[in-house]
């Protein structure tokens, strides 16, 4: 049974060359796509079986796509085949639905199983990329504040500004940023408020 495949990467070479590797064996490219937009305008015309999705792409990226491409419940398989295996990309695209990872280095037949297997409904990532996953997977699941981040953020619970903190703790304003910009990342959050609420709720403050 032939797989059909919908190629997205913005880079014209690229394409081609995967046109060129799956032509014949099993496999028909039944489009090609530059950016995010227009690989799902194909995938919703053409139904493929699996996508070849680039991430990084001007316009609209591979992870906006594949959540669109999830949202509208189309049976596409998405592969991505990318570059990029830092967590930023990883774990988004995963997270959206992709159904494999793949790094662009990867051999031809490794390229060629991964899309079969992806094809059948089966999770495919590289084992550069498994190893990272694992060992996000294993790492703490909260990451301590250090005392200096608790002392700050006991100030700006108590409402002084990041100026007052300062003053307070004989720092400069811009090192109480930096500090907030920490305690925002180990908490999971974007702003004051919601680092103190989720402070307060894992105790890190008293009551």
């Amino acid at each position: 049974m032939t797989i059909t495949v919908l190629i997205a990467d913005d880079h014209p070479v690229v394409r081609d060359g995967l046109r060129g590797i799956f032509t014949g064996r099993g496999f028909e490219v039944v489009g090609e796509a530059a950016n995010g937009a227009e690989a799902v305008v194909l995938a919703e015309r053409l139904r493929p079986d699996v996508v070849l999705m680039d991430l990084r792409m001007p316009g609209t990226d591979g992870v906006a796509a594949i959540t669109e491409l999830a949202r509208l419940g189309n049976p596409a398989r998405v592969l991505v085949l990318t570059t990029y295996d830092t967590d930023s990309d990883v774990l988004p695209a995963v997270e959206a639905g992709a159904t494999g990872y793949l790094l662009k280095d990867a051999p031809r037949e490794d390229l060629f199983r991964a899309v079969e297997a992806a094809a059948r409904g089966e999770a495919v990532i590289s084992p550069a990329v498994a190893s990272r996953l694992l060992g996000r997977m294993r790492a703490p699941a909260h990451e301590p504040l250090s005392q200096r981040e608790l002392e700050v953020l006991t100030l700006v619970a108590r409402g002084s500004t990041n100026k007052e903190a300062a003053k307070k703790l004989f720092i400069s304003e811009a090192t109480v940023k930096t500090h907030l910009i920490h305690v925002y990342a180990k908490l999971g959050v974007k702003d004051r408020a919601a680092a103190v609420a989720v402070a307060f709720e894992r105790g890190l403050l008293g009551s």
